[in-house]
């Protein structure tokens, strides 16, 4: 197993998707990569705090990366369309700041608070928020906290916001809806120790990871969670020929997950709910309606974020939520 490092530079931000990106490294299956990555908005890796604004990394040409703030693509060996990545997040830390929104932050829920202003588009939010457009955050990785100017503590739960394979579309693609390779699924229970798994759509399979999150609540209902850069975040890639997806799913603490992706939120239920009864039939050897029949029992519907123009919906089965079952769990589900 090689460990390859990723350093925030010209040569490896994007702020922008393309099929005919060439990768900026390739990896072989079951090897490491260690990456530092910015914030969402291309704010510095070091702040003074207490901040009143962030101060933006350099260099980016905003002609080109006008969207999130993310490394890649990497390449992985021998990865074909109709494969699957397996990405196993081994560790993730934060770095010593992070923003979410503020008072004046505009939001899409605006004109029912009778707030002037009206909604902001997905597009817009991605530049660095001024002064009292943001509430900017302390962090400590080592005692796990954030803590604002106001001195509200949280505590912090750190996941990657973007993690996915470049989908096989032509020309440029935006960052912000999630996709059936994955992307920008802002889905806070891929925490350390979770595996995450990723359809492929081109050759290579062409990795991205970005937008660090300190910690969000389900829904990410005020637009940004609370964002940062992440110093490291280290994942080992693995390529799975045999296990053939349409969309993500993934194994983590809080259990086995499957996703949803659409516009309308009924239909991004509909989405990870058949995925997930997919899941449960290829563990515990059940037939659609009986997996159905149990997900009504033990399976958990949570609102992923309704804030990337398309809304996500997970959902999940904890690992203890069934106690035994007929059949064996099918490798390729468990491996």
């Amino acid at each position: 197993m090689a460990i390859h490092n990723v350093r925030p530079g010209s040569g490896t931000l994007r702020g922008y998707l393309t099929r005919d990106l060439p990768p900026i490294l390739t990896i072989d299956s079951g090897d490491r990569v260690c990456y530092q990555t910015l914030d969402a908005a291309w704010g510095a890796l070091e702040q003074d705090f207490p901040l009143t604004e962030a101060k933006e990394f350099s260099p980016r040409d905003h002609t080109r990366d006008v969207h999130h703030a993310l490394c890649g693509p990497v390449g992985v060996r021998g990865a074909e369309p109709g494969m699957t990545l397996e990405i196993r997040f081994e560790r993730i830390r934060t770095g010593g700041w992070g923003w979410s929104a503020g008072p004046e932050l505009p939001s899409q829920l605006d004109s029912r608070l009778g707030v002037p202003g009206g909604t902001s588009s997905p597009d817009a939010m991605i530049r660095l928020p001024q002064g009292r457009r943001a509430t900017f955050w302390k962090l400590d990785p080592e005692r796990a906290t954030a803590t604002n100017p106001a001195g509200v503590r949280l505590k912090l739960r750190p996941f990657i916001g973007y993690v996915g394979a470049t989908p096989n579309e032509l020309g440029i693609i935006s960052t912000f809806p999630p996709h059936p390779c994955g992307g920008n699924m802002d889905c806070k229970e891929l925490v350390a120790g979770s595996r995450l798994f990723l359809p492929i759509a081109l050759p290579g399979g062409l990795l991205w990871i970005g937008d660090g999150h300190a910690t969000q609540g389900d829904g990410e209902v005020a637009g940004p969670a609370l964002a940062c850069p992440m110093d490291p975040v280290e994942v080992e890639v693995h390529l799975r020929p045999e296990l053939r997806l349409t969309m993500p799913r993934a194994n983590t603490p809080a259990g086995w997950i499957t996703f949803g992706f659409h516009s309308d939120l009924n239909e991004a239920a509909a989405q990870a709910t058949v995925g997930m009864l997919d899941l449960m039939g290829e563990l515990y050897g059940l037939s659609a309606k009986e997996a159905l029949a149990l997900a009504g029992l033990v399976v958990d519907l949570r609102i992923t974020q309704t804030v990337n123009g398309v809304k996500g919906v997970h959902a999940i089965l904890p690992h203890d939520a069934v106690v035994a079952a007929a059949a064996d769990p099918a490798p390729s589900a468990t491996v």
